[in-house]
This record gives C-alpha cells, structure tokens and sequence, in this order.
C-alpha cells in the first residue's frame, strides 16, 4: 500500500474489517482491530476484543458500504445493515453510519449512528466528495 493516500490505506482496512465482519470471522476482525477496540451502537458499548467477538457471534450482522468519506485516520460509512432478531430471523435491510477511528493501522473504534450526515458532523468531516 505504499505510495498511496492515508485516506487509501484507511478505506481499505475499514473494507476488510467489514469484510471480516460479513464472513462472521471473528478472529480476522479480532486481527484488523486494536485490542482495546471501542464498539458502540444505540445500546451502548464497551471496548476490547473479547466484546467485539460476542457481538459478532451474537448479531449475526451484515454491513453492506454504500458510501464513505474518508480523512486521515477516520473513516464514516453509510450501510445498508441488517442483523438476526431474537427469534433467528434476519431484519429488513436498515440504512445506518458508523464512525471508524483508525490508529496505528488498526480500527480502534467503531460507533454506529443513525445517518450519514450526522455521522460526518459526530466525525467532525464537512460533507464532500464520498466514495
């Protein structure tokens, strides 16, 4: 990845971390996340990794990128996401943003939020071009 933009390199992890995410791969997720992994949502959140693999075992989610903005260690993704219910059944498709921060070539945190623009302005990222 050498040669490339931050903004580059940022949006590619954050493509495998969802990725990873979408396979139900835990420990490739548990590997592209920094071990004290900040995950937050409309329920809350926590940090670490023994957090972040419940969450993926018990979710089932499905994270589909649908745009992004990207600047230097932080990344806002519109998904389209969808997750198992209580009873097993997968939701209809929701339209959402998450808030990844970046460092040292890891995902140290994820906050997911309601939309796109409130995600960027929760970034501190002005609107613009977006992948």
């Amino acid at each position: 990845m050498s040669g490339l933009p931050v903004e580059s390199d940022a949006l590619e992890l954050v493509l495998a971390w969802h990725a990873a995410l979408n396979a139900a791969d835990a420990d490739r997720l548990v590997a592209l996340s920094a071990s004290d992994v900040e995950v937050g949502g409309p329920r809350g959140g926590g940090r670490g990794v023994d957090l972040l693999r419940d969450w993926v075992a018990r979710a089932h989610i499905q994270l589909e990128p649908l745009r992004w903005q990207a600047q230097e260690a932080v990344v806002v993704v519109e998904q389209k996401a969808s997750w198992q219910t209580p009873d097993g059944q997968m939701t209809e498709p929701h339209t959402l943003a998450s808030i990844f921060r970046l460092d040292d070539g890891r995902v140290a945190s994820v906050i997911r939020v309601d939309d796109f623009a409130t995600a960027l302005r929760a970034a501190g990222l002005r609107p613009g071009a977006a992948g």
